[in-house]
């Protein structure tokens, strides 16, 4: 078995672009997949632990199993790992920290979706929680937008002007600032928000220009935007079929659907779409076979031997 840490993922380099082709091979396999529900155990207060299981046949043949903890007072609060089996004979392959997989493949997925959902003149994007999630979806968007763009972002807690600082390099971006809700939706073409917690609506319904995309990554906020969005699409439908308004959206489709050609994504500059990418683990486990074949000359061995007889007790 290999032990894999988190410094020896992020020496790979693996760039955004890459990220990106990986999370759209896997939206593309996702119906040969074997693509459980995340089990959420909610014990006590803000804690959870989500487990999220995949298995991945031919090509791959690869299970992978990912926890993802929350403890609101350790920090960070947010921890993940990841155990990578052969799917062929259930050899535990490799334990690997699955912190920066998580944080990657969820800014690839929201770039993804942007490219496919966004209107054709689409120029003004809006950040809301300007924390790894949002610095990883950047990232992935300066891969594949080089046009030039206007990035209006929240101001909280100076965050703002540490992302600021972050991709002050990228020429074709421009940075502008606003203070509330209001000012940082009305006119975005595409809303972005990565807020962990939000108890109101993010912006009234007059907010919302025609044409825009809203990306809610933590879903908390969008809730009027589920009744009147021409189109909603989902990573996978059990993320969003108890949603309160479920039933009353105009038209839904998972987003796997759109990739393979099979339903249509967007028909018009004047649709206003929501997509919920709320995370699959099949990404998680794609991501972690790439890494797994990487490093496996690198990587240590922890001794873990497997039973080959039976035991009695």
């Amino acid at each position: 078995m290999k032990l894999i840490t988190q410094q020896q993922i992020i020496d790979l380099g693996i760039s955004p672009k890459e990220c990106i082709k990986w999370v759209t091979d896997s939206f593309k396999i996702k119906y040969n997949c074997f693509l459980p529900h995340k089990n959420s155990l909610k014990p006590f207060g803000e804690v959870f632990f989500n487990t999220m299981p995949c298995y991945i046949p031919e090509p791959v043949n690869r299970f992978g199993v990912k926890e993802v903890s929350r403890f609101p007072l350790e920090n960070p609060s947010l921890n993940a790992e990841l155990l990578l089996y052969d799917g062929l004979n259930g050899n535990l392959l490799a334990l690997m920290d699955a912190n920066w997989i998580t944080t990657m493949r969820t800014g690839a997925v929201a770039a993804l979706a942007v490219n496919t959902f966004k209107s054709s003149s689409a120029s003004v994007f809006a950040f809301i929680g300007l924390g790894n999630t949002a610095r990883a979806t950047m990232l992935c968007l300066l891969e594949t937008i080089k046009t030039p763009i206007t990035v209006r972002l929240m101001e909280y807690k100076g965050q703002e002007q540490l992302f600021i600082k972050r991709f002050e390099k990228y020429d074709q971006v421009h940075f502008e600032t606003v203070s509330n809700h209001r000012e940082l939706v009305t006119g975005a073409d595409v809303i972005i928000s990565s807020v962990t917690a939000a108890t109101e609506l993010i912006a009234p319904d007059e907010c919302y220009k025609e044409g825009c995309l809203v990306l809610p990554i933590h879903t908390r906020g969008f809730q009027n935007c589920d009744l009147f969005f021409d189109k909603v699409f989902a990573d996978d439908t059990a993320h969003v079929h108890e949603f309160k308004y479920f039933d009353r959206f105009r038209q839904f489709a998972e987003f796997s659907k759109v990739l393979l050609r099979e339903t249509p994504g967007r028909e018009n500059d004047k649709e206003r779409i929501l997509s919920y990418n709320i995370g699959i683990a099949l990404h998680d486990v794609l991501f972690a076979s790439k890494i797994y074949d990487m490093l496996q000359s690198q990587a240590s061995d922890v001794y873990f031997p497997k039973i080959k007889e039976k035991f009695w007790i």
